[in-house]
């Protein structure tokens, strides 16, 4: 159920609700050739949590939409074996909560095309055109970039083949499964310090690994870490390779300055070397933080009218399925007040 629809009178059409799905689909492919193609009222670019939950309430507000993602519907939470911090689902898995917020979307009328890499951008009268595939392009009133992140990767051997078996990018996420355990934390940063001192609540000890000799964490949070028992720092090194049997084992350590191997057991490496945003190259058209991050407040609004940023690729200090869903509901509501204020 998607519960009771916001009524826009205006926005009534005289066309069946399947003429109405089939002609947005081929507006977004690009395939109308008709010159006089109405404007949608956003695109949502991307379709992880973010992206999903504004199609709910892009539905619910009568609003004229689609959906579009460069690969498959989802996005970091596919990568997670099981997710067990969001309200109502716990224990399920990534793929399963992606299915059904999919499932959710798709009942209320949402269409979602994948395999379209939006490419640019262009500001026309009216709103903004798109431009995907080469030279396709769709018009909309406003955008919702949606694309989320993608953790930056060590890019050492076994990373990727344990990645959601004992590799993982978000302790908060996934530091209950090991809970009595010997686990690694990889960085240097606030995040990783972050990370290790969550971690140290539950866990039977946390080895935090750094490249250099100095944590580049706050003075206040590495004073809080060294004063915990169950953590031990190791300087100067790097991941060389991740090793297992279907989940972690151990992790092998080299030390920069000596080139010395160092095998430690560990049932889980936490990677914590920060994120990349998928911003899609657009910083230089769309004020972005040093990270990379679009530069946008709780209504999800950047610097750039009509052109809106939810989920893990604008600015916000906690990164989690549920806070994208939150942006993904508060980006409509302020797409709705744009609307009306240009109408």
């Amino acid at each position: 159920m998607c519960g009771f629809p916001i009524i826009r009178k205006e926005r009534v059409e005289s066309v069946s609700p399947k003429q109405k799905k089939k002609k947005r689909k081929e507006q977004a492919r690009g395939r109308t050739g008709q010159e006089n193609e109405e404007m949608y009222d956003v695109v949502i670019i991307g379709a992880g949590p973010a992206g999903m939950a504004a199609a709910v309430y892009a539905a619910r507000a009568e609003l004229t939409f689609v959906v579009v993602e460069k690969d498959m519907s989802g996005g970091q939470i596919l990568e997670t074996s099981e997710i067990d911090n969001y309200p109502g689902i716990p224990g399920t898995s990534g793929f399963e909560l992606a299915q059904k917020s999919r499932e959710h979307a798709e009942a209320c009328g949402t269409e979602i095309i994948e395999n379209i890499k939006i490419e640019d951008f262009r500001k026309i009268d009216g709103g903004f055109e798109l431009v995907f595939d080469g030279n396709k392009t769709m018009e909309t009133k406003t955008i919702l970039i949606a694309t989320g992140a993608r953790p930056r990767r060590l890019g050492c051997a076994g990373e990727e083949e344990f990645t959601g078996a004992g590799v993982s990018y978000c302790a908060t996420c996934d530091g209950a499964f090991f809970k009595g355990r010997d686990v690694t934390v990889i960085g240097g940063g606030n995040t990783a310090v972050e990370d290790a001192i969550f971690l140290a609540r539950g866990c039977k000890s946390v080895t935090l690994v750094h490249r250099r000799n100095e944590l580049r964490a706050s003075r206040n949070l590495v004073t809080k870490l060294k004063s915990l028992p169950n953590v031990e720092i190791i300087w100067d090194s790097v991941a060389e390779r991740i090793y297992g049997n279907g989940t972690v084992e151990s992790v092998l350590l080299r030390n920069v300055k000596t080139g010395e191997m160092t095998d430690r057991k560990t049932a889980g490496v936490f990677v914590a070397v920060g994120t990349k945003p998928v911003n899609l190259g657009w910083q230089d058209k769309i004020p972005c933080d040093e990270g990379g991050c679009f530069i946008a407040g709780e209504d999800c609004a950047t610097q750039v009218p009509g052109i809106f940023a939810a989920g893990d690729v604008r600015t916000k200090p906690l990164r989690q399925v549920v806070t994208a869903v939150a942006d993904g509901a508060n980006a409509i509501t302020a797409i709705e007040r744009f609307l009306a204020e240009q109408e």
